[in-house]
């Protein structure tokens, strides 16, 4: 009997068992970021989440959330009303006036996570030449009642632009599609601000307006309740994005910890891999031997 063939053949096996089902070290997902709680669908660490929301947050000491146009300082997070509170830095508001800035979100947030109805874009020191105030006027609203001159009077970082004309220049309530289709430069207008929560904000004055932008997201349906109830966290595969329920037995399932059906581990999140000893190698080779000859 020729003594290599088999050995050949365990050698061959042992290979192609290490290379499918290698074992991970996988750290848990943070859930927490500047004093705001991470859960599903948003996640820090890559693999942690739904895969649409994959990269949106940084928490770098505070929590941002990220876009082409920058990052956004996240104020709060609403899992049961499925909406996050942003703020700009390059906005101006109602104590401090800023260069005008563009809010450019990405196709899939402007699809996922868009801007809520209820927050208010006001485009202000707008040129008698803008868009909005001509062809595109219906695109300005009426909001709760406010006016233009009401901005200007009330609040100290906007009444310069009263003092350098002789009247109050034009400015514009909107919704979010008019900056996401159209650029400050294009829409003609030196700065602007936004708000949240207009439908409470009738009689109340611009100095006690809530300023930022209120985003409402959708939480996608994956069974991540059936992952959360059986002690793990979800997840996603990395490379193809299938869901995961991460476990922190390390041994992950596709569905839920207790019970589930353990998927194949040949892919991981990024994370260590700790393969065979040689030694282990050896021992298996050895009495694989063993069993064939004696």
């Amino acid at each position: 009997m020729n003594f290599w063939l088999p050995a050949f053949i365990i050698f061959e096996l042992l290979i192609s068992t290490l290379h499918l089902h290698p074992v991970f070290s996988l750290p848990a997902c943070r859930n927490l970021c500047g004093g705001i709680a991470i859960n599903y669908p948003f996640g820090l660490d890559d693999g942690c989440g739904a895969p649409p929301y994959r990269k949106m947050l940084n928490c770098t000491g505070d929590l941002f959330f990220q876009t082409p146009s920058g990052n956004y300082k996240v104020r709060s997070i609403d899992y049961d009303k499925k909406n996050m509170v942003m703020y700009d830095p390059a906005m101006s508001t109602c104590t401090m006036l800023q260069p005008h800035h563009d809010l450019v979100m990405s196709a899939i947030q402007s699809v996922l996570i868009p801007p809520s109805p209820d927050t208010v874009f006001v485009l202000l020191n707008c040129s008698i030449d803008s868009p909005v105030l001509n062809h595109y006027r219906s695109l300005c609203f009426n909001f709760s009642g406010h006016s233009c001159d009401e901005l200007y009077n009330a609040c100290p970082s906007f009444k310069i632009f009263h003092l350098l004309s002789t009247g109050y220049p034009p400015c514009c309530f909107t919704g979010y599609d008019t900056v996401k289709y159209m650029s400050m430069n294009i829409l003609d207008c030196s700065h602007y601000t936004s708000l949240y929560n207009a439908d409470d904000l009738s009689g109340v004055g611009p100095l006690d307006w809530s300023y930022g932008i209120k985003l409402s997201y959708t939480v996608p349906n994956t069974g991540c309740d059936r992952c959360a109830q059986s002690g793990g966290t979800c997840g996603f595969d990395t490379e193809t994005e299938g869901m995961l329920c991460l476990c922190s037995s390390s041994i992950n399932s596709t569905r839920e910890c207790a019970g589930g059906s353990v998927i194949s581990r040949s892919r991981s999140r990024g994370h260590n891999r700790t393969p065979l000893t040689l030694f282990q190698a050896f021992g298996f080779i050895l009495g694989a031997f063993l069993n064939l000859f004696l």
